[in-house]
């Protein structure tokens, strides 16, 4: 029972982590707005929510995958669990002190949303936030790892690198999508120059937080 609520608990937490991207400005959804206003289309807002949902699962994809090649080294698991967790720490320190976005993303091109978002993603430390939610994940589902043929334990952290990569996705294109519609339909653009909000200190603080909730629940 108690692995079913540890479980239970990650998958939500893939969630949670989802809608706490989409809802951070940093992660793009204004540019989504702007192109909308710009091109006078709605269709833009949805095209751009779309590039940036692609480009973010590719970040998500592209930090998880090494981490499901490497858990088929089933006697390693420990080892890797604590150093993504010490990685995923000191990326929330290195934050927390050096707050100033990469000046490369200023330089991508409105026009190519989804190569901003795989890039803002990975500069931000997105994806190895989730790196310890699906350390976690399989570690619930791993219980007899020993004798599990290393071909099949590979293409099963594979495949819940996939599942975690688009649940993960779809709640940030959601709650992300919900903040942009709003705005260009209802708020306006004297909302995001009255009401923006940086997420800077927090998204810093909750790396160090995962990454050190994770160190200490590891067995």
């Amino acid at each position: 029972m108690d692995g079913i609520d540890t479980a239970t608990a990650l998958w939500w937490a893939v969630v949670a982590s989802g809608v706490y991207h989409g809802v951070n400005p940093g992660m793009g959804w204004p540019l989504a707005v702007s192109a909308a206003l710009m091109d006078r289309s709605r269709g833009s807002l949805y095209n751009a929510l779309l590039a940036l949902a692609a480009g973010h699962m590719l970040a998500m994809a592209a930090i998880l995958f090494p981490f499901a090649a490497l858990l088929f080294l089933a006697e390693w698991q420990r080892e890797i669990q604590v150093g993504a967790a010490c990685l995923v720490i000191g990326l929330g320190v290195y934050l927390l002190f050096n707050r100033r976005h990469p000046r490369f993303l200023a330089r991508v091109p409105p026009s190519r949303l989804a190569l901003w978002s795989f890039l803002a993603a990975m500069a931000h430390g997105a994806g190895l936030m989730l790196v310890p939610i699906y350390l976690g994940i399989c570690g619930t589902l791993e219980a007899d790892a020993g004798h599990v043929a290393a071909s099949d334990l590979m293409a099963g952290n594979a495949g819940v690198a996939v599942i975690v990569a688009v649940v993960h996705t779809l709640a940030m294109a959601f709650s992300g999508g919900v903040l942009a519609v709003g705005t260009y339909h209802w708020l306006g653009l004297r909302f995001l120059a009255k009401s923006w909000f940086n997420l800077d200190l927090v998204w810093a603080l909750s790396l160090i937080v995962v990454g050190a909730i994770s160190l200490f629940a590891v067995r």
